[in-house]
């Protein structure tokens, strides 16, 4: 038995399911910081609910999603040791910050967020949730410096069989990062504001009596959805450019080509769904057009299934590479047992499975159940009823 495909296999299953959920607390995140904003500034009870509701879906993403980052780090030295042994005093530092952001920083924030509700000043709450916010976008930072690294290995030198950091800025200039850090934010905005408008159409057609509380929601999703995929789309592009520079054959491969196809035709449809939705806003219809909410709830999966399609593509154009040009794949992974590999795949996989079923009913519980009524108490943690 090969150990090679099985742990390829491992990782890529391990990441898509960890950049789903991160790509949905990323574009919550925003979306929320954005309602508390507007509620601090003009003092709307409504714009507190929606900052609750919104952000006690968001909390529930975030808090399993971080099991699957944890599993992900641990496959690095234990999977992937040539990659640690030959490319790890560059490739680590960028993950190592990011885990200081990640779960010190955005943890820390986020915990005096979720329980500062009507216990701090309006203007410091504020700043936590845009700290929480700005943390989250610093972690995706780090991860693209350092995935992008694998994809043209800038700012480093060979020496004695090891790469070693020779210019931390070179990480950040790095043709590979620079179309694809907007890329994959403004896919995250996406994912938020179709989940928004999603979850918002899905009231409208059981008749909510919340019908300015979904209204005000599905307005900012849809714009916000609009606005995502206008830049995802455009900066997907940019980067068909940016591969001349340091992987000019990745799109000739035939290996890409399905899910390049898959990954465009799913970005011009939400494009176009989006837009449909902004116009009937702009005409005031978005909470009157039903055949336009069956479309937003069953468009909810699009950039969930666009997100891994630009993932693949990613991903299996490096190939044979881990490192391109410098450690093949094969060459990178762990002298373990290719059983050990499979029964750590087959554990993480059904755990990864437990963990998306879990994350689906808690949050389709809280969305069906809706927002906490108008007398609920400001001062109760976002969590409360979960």
């Amino acid at each position: 038995m090969n150990a090679l495909p099985i742990a390829r296999l491992q990782f890529a299953t391990t990441t898509s399911f960890h950049f789903l959920f991160v790509l949905l607390t990323l574009g919550l995140v925003t979306l929320v910081a954005v309602m508390q904003t507007r509620w601090t500034l003009g003092g709307k009870p409504e714009l507190l609910r929606m900052t609750r509701f919104w952000g006690r879906l968001y909390v529930i993403n975030y808090a399993l999603g971080i099991a699957t980052g944890i599993v992900m780090e641990f496959q690095f030295g234990l999977t992937w040791t040539g990659l640690s042994t030959f490319a790890g005093d560059v490739f680590g530092a960028p993950l190592a910050i990011e885990t200081l952001v990640a779960f010190f920083l955005e943890s820390t924030f986020l915990g005096l967020w979720i329980f500062g509700f009507g216990r701090l000043p309006r203007w410091l709450h504020l700043a936590l949730i845009w700290l929480v916010t700005l943390t989250a976008y610093a972690s995706a930072l780090f991860i693209m410096v350092a995935n992008s690294f694998l994809q043209n290995p800038a700012g480093s030198r060979l020496e004695n069989g090891r790469l070693r950091l020779d210019d931390f800025g070179a990480l950040f200039s790095n043709p590979a990062l620079v179309a694809s850090l907007p890329h994959v934010l403004s896919a995250a905005l996406v994912t938020g504001g179709f989940f928004v408008v999603g979850v918002s159409a899905w009231h409208f057609l059981r008749r909510t009596a919340e019908v300015e509380f979904f209204r005000r929601s599905m307005r900012i999703g849809v714009v916000t959805a609009l606005v995502g995929s206008i830049f995802v789309v455009n900066q997907g592009f940019a980067q068909f450019g940016e591969l001349k520079a340091y992987q000019p054959d990745k799109l000739d491969e035939r290996v890409v080509g399905m899910p390049l196809g898959a990954m465009i035709g799913l970005g011009f449809l939400m494009f176009a769904c989006s837009l449909l939705g902004t116009l009937l806003l702009v005409r005031d219809w978005l909470t009157k057009a039903r055949f336009l909410h069956y479309l937003m709830v069953a468009a909810i999966p699009l950039p969930f299934a666009a997100a891994i399609m630009g993932w693949l593509v990613r991903e299996l154009g490096r190939q044979p590479w881990l490192v391109w040009g410098k450690l093949r794949t094969a060459d990178a992974i762990a002298d373990v047992p290719a059983g050990q590999i499979l029964f750590s795949f087959i554990a993480f996989t059904l755990l990864f499975a437990a963990l998306a079923v879990a994350d689906w009913v808690l949050m389709a519980r809280v969305a069906k159940r809706g927002p906490d009524p108008v007398d609920a108490p400001a001062a109760q943690p976002v969590l409360s009823g979960v």
